[in-house]
């Protein structure tokens, strides 16, 4: 991902909606950036299992676990959808207040945010999306590293993220805004290209 796009425009959701479909974007306050074209096995075995594992124990509850593609929009105020100039796709996101889904996606900030990196993505998904989602109010963000097995915790206290809080991707690891999720990360693992 990384690149944005070589053009002087303000966009807005009302021109991502007119896009060709076979290149994925994502909108970062009208700057447009093009989505890495096929994320690597790592990045889908990691994304894959977290929302199979989060999906089954949310089974008949409130809040709604989704995995990317899907557009979550971050109103700055109360602009009318095409007005939005921020558009996001997580790799998986958990939103407990439907009142903000819709036939679109997401309008509003999800509850817990999962970003896996890859090399072509990492700097932006631990500076410019972890700058967003504090600033829209993303209650936890999470950024797994499969290379290094690593995983960063950003907890949102007082509008802030603070300090990050690093985990092995050993044994298990609670998510403190959703109560009772818990993902288990030895199988997953296990089934991690060795080569990495």
């Amino acid at each position: 991902m990384g690149l944005a796009l070589k053009d002087s425009e303000h966009h807005c959701y009302g021109d991502y909606l007119t896009w060709l479909d076979d290149v994925r974007y994502e909108l970062i306050d009208g700057e447009a950036y093009i989505l890495a074209p096929t994320p690597d096995l790592a990045h889908q075995e990691a994304a894959g299992e977290i929302y199979c594992q989060v999906s089954t124990i949310l089974l008949g509850k409130p809040c709604r676990v989704l995995i990317a593609p899907v557009d979550v929009r971050l109103p700055k105020l109360n602009e009318d959808d095409d007005r939005i100039d921020t558009v996001v796709q997580p790799d998986v996101l958990v939103v407990c207040d439907d009142s903000k889904l819709d036939r679109c996606g997401v309008r509003g900030a999800p509850d817990w945010i999962v970003e896996v990196l890859s090399p072509s993505t990492a700097s932006h998904d631990q500076i410019k999306k972890r700058q967003l989602y504090e600033r829209h109010g993303v209650r936890e963000y999470w950024l797994i590293h499969p290379v290094d097995r690593v995983l960063t915790v950003y907890i949102l206290s007082n509008g802030e993220y603070g300090k990050p809080e690093f985990y092995e991707l050993l044994g298990e690891t609670a998510v403190s805004a959703l109560p009772g999720v818990v993902i288990q990360w030895d199988e997953l693992v296990t089934r991690l290209p060795k080569d990495y």
